[in-house]
């Protein structure tokens, strides 16, 4: 999740593959979010958290965030020095396959979901 620090509220999308033998699996816990990491998304002012599942051509998730708060790479290292976070992204992180290139986890490395750019909005 590698963005610069002090924008302010903006929306960030993500995107990444899913390991087609997962998918019941990784649907199964997102529906049971453990309540710690719930916390810990909410206190890194991230809002309106969805993630989508498209099959084709592959099984791919889209993630869609508002980041609310004024220090992202802060936030964001907070959520990632969590110990319910990094358990919660060991285990989501084997159903996944990272489209960026050298990837090692959602923890460490050049990132792990690959990023997007907005190129239009309406509210």
């Amino acid at each position: 999740m590698a963005q610069t620090t002090n924008q302010g509220p903006r929306r960030i999308g993500q995107w990444l593959y899913l390991k087609p033998e997962c998918i019941d699996e990784y649907k199964k816990c997102h529906a049971a979010v453990w309540p710690k990491v719930l916390e810990q998304i909410k206190d890194s002012n991230v809002r309106d958290y969805s993630i989508f599942l498209s099959l084709t051509p592959r099984p791919t998730l889209f993630a869609s965030f508002k980041y609310v708060g004024n220090s992202f790479d802060e936030d964001m290292k907070r959520m990632a020095g969590n110990e319910k976070v990094q358990a919660w992204w060991a285990m989501t992180d084997g159903m996944q396959e990272s489209p960026v290139e050298g990837a090692v986890g959602s923890k460490d490395g050049p990132g792990w979901w690959g990023q997007t750019e907005e190129v239009f909005y309406v509210e």
